[in-house]
């Protein structure tokens, strides 16, 4: 189940990674355009690494490769370093690993990782950066498995009488 919206008519989703080039990415891609698909457009979604020495650049090639296989636009992503204090500026972050959770300071009501709320199980997200092609057809899986989950709870969440409206 997903925390509650911190602000009125508005949801913020992080997505965390390490570097910020192709997990995270990937999800906030995904994510944006299911969000898109199912007309939540209240709905902010950003993706950040928890190191900085990839700030600005491109996502991976391999991860920009999978999207547009799958018919994704991964062309506006750039990375960016997570800051401790947006913390307060998003009603979820999601973390893709253990040590990534680990360095935005542990579990809590609105932090934790993007598979706990996988419906084919929890664990981590792996890094496929010095995998192959697998690797990250693979995290596409698992992510947009997941993005659905989401978009089905921030859905039914917009539609309930007594929800925010999100859009």
């Amino acid at each position: 189940m997903l925390p509650a919206a911190r602000v009125e008519g508005r949801y913020a989703i992080a997505a965390v990674c390490l570097g910020n080039i192709c997990r995270s990415p990937i999800a906030e891609v995904v994510l944006r355009a299911r969000l898109d698909e199912a007309g939540l457009d209240g709905v902010e979604v950003i993706s950040a690494g928890t190191g900085g020495w990839h700030a600005g650049d491109p996502m991976d090639r391999r991860s920009a490769a999978i999207l547009r296989e799958h018919d994704y636009d991964p062309t506006h992503h750039r990375a960016q370093q997570w800051d401790p204090t947006w913390h307060e500026r998003y009603d979820l972050v999601l973390a893709m690993d253990e040590q990534n959770l680990a360095d935005l300071g542990g579990p809590s009501e609105r932090v934790m990782l993007w598979r706990d709320l996988d419906p084919e199980g929890r664990g981590e997200v792996p890094d496929p950066y010095y995998g192959g092609a697998g690797g990250f057809a693979r995290v596409l899986a698992m992510i947009e498995r997941t993005a659905e989950v989401i978009v089905a709870q921030l859905t039914s969440r917009a539609r309930a009488p007594q929800a925010v409206r999100l859009s």
